[in-house]
Formats: structure tokens, sequence, C-alpha cells
């Protein structure tokens, strides 16, 4: 069993478990779930914004711990004041220390799109996105049958919510595609292995139909690579570890942002 195939295992007892501990009539009853989501669509295809979708993670199970200290708050307040597009926020506690509180946490200060990174497995989980103030969820290719990712992309969407498609290779992205999806991300990292390759997003960027907002995930460090991924096509830029590593991710998010807005303006002078 890999270490993907292990977390689903987990995701399902854990469902199980809390479905019966906290209904999802109790879920509906959040001051957020009528709530009108913020598009994440929208926000990284403004081209006054930088695309990054700047993610807040503690640890993952290739790297071990990665900052234990972060304040959510912090980090995500100055995320937003350092340029990036949206927010994504790990709740899987066992494998990346995250928790539905952190989210929430970040809905109270932050007006913008907030993506729920974990392991979608079943309906109860999105509603439970929802009702934490998520305004959009993660759908892996690798986790689920194409019928069953459907058929939970479009419940997403009958709640108002926007739904990354996450695929690792051309066969999960002409299997998994279909039109309840908004947004494709290529994830970089094989997470089978955890080996990291930017030849992934590189290969697959035009096997994406144009009305799909296209993002690229995992293993940008450097502005330099944001520039190539912009010029091959690609919407926006998924970046956790890369800022997360630091003593204080937020300054290191404006430091990237600040250098990548600095070469996008010189690579167009130099065009006109």
């Amino acid at each position: 069993m890999n270490i993907l195939e292990k977390i689903i295992a987990d995701k399902y007892r854990e469902v199980a478990d809390k479905s019966s501990v906290l209904p999802i009539k109790l879920l509906e009853q959040s001051i957020y779930f009528e709530g009108k989501v913020v598009s994440m669509k929208k926000y990284v295809t403004n081209p006054e914004k930088s695309g990054i979708i700047a993610e807040f993670k503690r640890k993952s199970p290739s790297k071990g711990m990665i900052n234990g200290s972060a304040s959510v708050e912090q980090v995500s307040i100055g995320y937003m004041q350092a340029g990036a597009s949206a927010l994504s926020i790990l709740t899987e506690k066992e494998y990346f220390g995250g928790s539905n509180e952190d989210l929430k946490v970040v809905r109270k200060y932050n007006f913008c799109p907030i993506l729920r990174k974990d392991f979608v497995v079943d309906e109860y989980q999105i509603i439970e996105a929802k009702s934490i103030g998520a305004d959009c969820i993660l759908l892996i290719a690798a986790a689920l049958e194409p019928g069953k990712l459907k058929s939970l992309a479009a419940f997403a969407k009958s709640l108002g919510l926007e739904v990354l498609l996450e695929v690792h290779d051309g066969e999960e992205l002409d299997r998994c595609l279909n039109d309840h999806v908004d947004l494709v991300g290529i994830n970089n990292r094989n997470l089978k292995t955890f080996e990291v390759s930017l030849d992934t997003s590189l290969n697959l960027i035009n096997k994406i139909p144009s009305n799909f907002v296209k993002i690229s995930e995992s293993g940008i460090s450097d502005p330099n690579t944001m520039i190539e991924l912009k010029k091959a096509g690609f919407d926006g830029f998924l970046i956790g570890e890369n800022f997360m590593k630091s003593a204080r991710p937020e300054q290191a998010a404006y430091n990237f942002i600040k250098e990548y807005r600095k070469l996008l303006t010189a690579a167009v002078l130099s065009k006109a």
C-alpha cells in the first residue's frame, strides 16, 4: 500500500467517525453555509494579481515537519498582503498537521478564495468544506474513480463551490476531466514516489482545454520557473513548501512575488 492509498483508507474511516458525531444537519447550520463563495477562477486569472495560490502546510509525509510553529492567522494575512491571489489550507490532520479550525481562522481574517486542501472521498466532506468557509475543494484523480469524481464535482457545484481537479499524468486528465470542474491542477509531485518534475506540467499544458483555468502545483521554488510556466500557458501556481520552510512564510512569499513581478515586467518590456 503506497502513501496515497493509506491516506485514502484512513480518510474513509475518518468520514465514518465524523459523520456519526457531527451530522450533516448540524454542518448546514454553520454561518458560512449559505454564504456566497469567492471565485478562485476569477482571482487566479485576475491580471492585477500574481496567480499564486499560497499554501499553509505544517508538515507532509515526504518531508515530515516543515513548520510547526507558524501562525495560520499571521501567515494567511501576510500571504494576501504579499500579493497572493488565493489561499490553500491543509485540513488533513494525521499526515499534514492541518485542521478544520485552521481554515475557519483563515476565513475569519481574509476575504479571498480559500481552497480546502484535503483528500475528498465523500459528499460529507464537501458539505463540511462549505460549513467551515471554503470556496473551492480539491478532487484528486489518483484517489477517485472517474464516475465518483464526476458525481462529487457535481455535488460541490450544487452547493456553489468551485472544483480544482488534480492530475499527475495524461491518462488521469483524459479519464477524469468533466464539465463540473473549474480549475485543472497539474501536480509535479508524483504522489506514489514523491519525486518532483516540472516537465509534468510542461508536457500536459496543451492537453487541457482552454475553458479550464490551468494551475501548476508543487516544486515551484524559483520566480524564473513561474515565468516559464506562465509563458507555457498556466494561469495559476500553487506554492506552499517553498514558503512554509522559511521561519516567516509570509516574508518569503513577499520576496518571491516581488522578484516574480520584476521578472514579469522585464519580460513584457523585452517584447515591446
